[in-house]
């Protein structure tokens, strides 16, 4: 029998870098990789269409994807982490001051309301600053990639044509969280946010996660070490970059390589972990923001999320 050919898209970044290049491949299977240059894109057609085998996917799209009954699964494969207290600017002629002046305002949101980051940043605003998220009008640029999902009532559309840095610029808006802007009225709202991010992983363990990898349900259905078996690959393709990342031999260091290696620094672990344990405080905390925030009616248990067998998966850094 030959082996699995499996359609796939990732980013190529330093953890799966060996996968991409092909020095490693699941047991029995080959990853047959479609360049992406929009990952979002590809996010919303594996919703939409089942597009690819394998796929990263935002978590919080695939918690609103699982919650509509769409048939992919996900490995606990974090392949991006990162922290959002700078996703969020402020007009500075606004009239705010600190965070919990947002209530009552209208602050944009890049593209959909169940992106990823946002959940994040509104996540920030509220257990940091005690920003009561209802009071505020989230103002988003586009639509859902999970069309079945229907936000609160808090939640509306910008007109068409709204470009949200310009609302923002103009103070049309008071805020808007991750979007680009070039201008002087225009600045983060929460002062020295690098720093405010590695201080949250030093004092709660806040350390958020924005993408895993999915994979079809009649796949894993078919073959059931399926799952285990691309779980392997990449892991021992981010086994390779961290051990890289621990000897200061990663080249021209990304500012992401340099986020992971002060991490580990910091922690004095993996700081890419794989599996279900070492993230299950923060799926848990990402789970009840996206229930507070209207995005799942009911929690998921963290098990859930994943195959059956997924205790057994084992990331051996």
């Amino acid at each position: 029998m030959g082996n699995l050919h499996l359609s796939a898209v990732t980013r190529t970044q330093g953890n799966n870098r060996a996968l991409k290049d092909g020095t490693v491949a699941p047991s029995g299977a080959v990853f047959e990789f479609e360049e992406v240059p929009v990952l979002i894109h590809a996010f919303r057609r594996m919703v939409r269409e089942l597009a690819y085998d394998v796929c990263e996917m935002a978590l919080t799209t695939y918690l609103c994807a699982k919650a509509h009954g769409k048939r992919f699964t996900a490995l606990p494969v974090f392949l991006v982490r990162g922290f959002h207290h700078g996703a969020i600017v402020y007009n500075t002629r606004s009239g705010i001051r600190a965070p919990k002046d947002l209530e009552g305002r209208k602050v944009g949101v890049n593209r959909g309301y169940t992106v990823t980051t946002g959940v994040w940043a509104r996540s920030i605003l509220q257990d940091e600053y005690g920003v009561d998220l209802d009071r505020v009008t989230w103002v988003l640029s586009g639509d859902e990639h999970v069309t079945e999902y229907r936000p609160p009532a808090n939640v509306v559309p910008a007109e068409p044509g709204r470009d949200l840095a310009e609302m923002v610029a103009s103070g049309e808006l008071a805020a808007a969280i991750n979007i680009e802007v070039d201008h002087p009225d225009v600045a983060p709202l929460i002062p020295d946010a690098t720093e405010a991010g590695f201080e949250a992983l030093l004092r709660r363990g806040f350390y958020p996660i924005n993408h895993l990898v999915v994979v079809k349900d009649e796949l894993l259905d078919a073959h059931p070490d399926l799952a285990v078996r691309i779980f392997g690959a990449f892991a021992e393709a981010k086994r390779r970059y961290v051990e890289r990342l621990r000897g200061d031999a990663v080249t021209a260091p990304t500012p992401t390589d340099l986020m992971y290696r002060r991490v580990m620094r910091i922690t004095g672990r993996d700081p890419l972990p794989y599996g279900i344990e070492p993230n299950r405080a923060i799926l848990e905390t990402l789970i009840r923001h996206a229930v507070s925030q209207r995005i799942l009616e009911r929690p998921f248990t963290v098990e859930s999320l994943f195959p059956e067998d997924a205790h057994a998966y084992r990331d051996r850094w």
